[in-house]
């Protein structure tokens, strides 16, 4: 007897979340995501569909195969994943489950995707994020790219989170893990920087003012000339 999984017909596409790293073309005219497990070697765009990493010609998701895309139901369960040290530099992502899928218990296998928001998490030092900077890695024609503060970035290829959602482009949206996500069409300062970009400068003039502040105080202690008061 052959077994029948029961048929969903939602109203809606399901919405679930999942883990990528960012990427952008060779020649830095496209930007779009690859995944951290099976089928990380295929770069995907914003709206995608997906096919079978075995190269059998069967449609993904085959009931008899692991093919198509994955993500799981819950948000939190994502952002777990981001916890483990290969996984740090990834973006937690958005989806929109389209076309055929598979339901588990904790998430989706699927046939096709479009990623709504993809949140950016903190720099490796620590700040808040303005740009996906070069991660030293990537796929062949497409450099991996990684949160970066402006302190951070130095000489490396990089992208303001507004630029990288308009590369992307079917409406994306890319915020950090501090603020609201930031789409193409965000306000842009007259010198060229958005939100991302100002947050960060903020924040580097607040750690100058704080390492000013302290010298003055060491100044104080010594009194004029150096010299130890008292």
């Amino acid at each position: 007897m052959r077994l029948r999984l029961p048929e969903e017909r939602p109203t809606e596409p399901p919405t679930g979340f999942k883990i990528a790293h960012p990427v952008l073309s060779q020649d830095g005219t496209r930007a779009g995501f690859t995944g951290v497990s099976l089928g990380g070697a295929l770069p995907y765009g914003v709206v995608a569909d997906a096919s079978c990493v075995y190269g059998l010609r069967h449609r993904a998701p085959h009931r008899r195969c692991d093919c198509g895309f994955h993500c799981v139901h819950d948000r939190t369960a994502a952002e777990a994943l981001l916890c483990t040290a290969e996984h740090r530099a990834a973006v937690l992502l958005e989806v929109s489950v389209l076309g055929a899928y598979i339901r588990f218990e904790r998430g989706f296998r699927y046939a096709r995707q479009r990623v709504r928001t993809a949140t950016v998490g903190p720099c490796a030092c620590g700040t808040v994020p303005a740009t996906l900077a070069d991660a030293g890695w990537g796929r062949p024609g497409w450099r991996a790219l990684a949160a970066a503060c402006t302190g951070c970035v130095r000489g490396r290829t990089s992208l303001s989170l507004a630029a990288f959602a308009r590369l992307a482009g079917d409406g994306l949206r890319v915020g950090s893990g501090t603020g609201g996500p930031a789409s193409a069409a965000d306000l842009v300062a007259p010198d060229g920087l958005g939100v991302p970009e100002l947050v960060a400068e903020a924040a580097l003039l607040q750690a100058r003012l704080d390492w000013f502040q302290t010298q003055l105080a060491r100044l104080g202690e010594g009194g004029p000339g150096g010299e130890p008061r008292g």
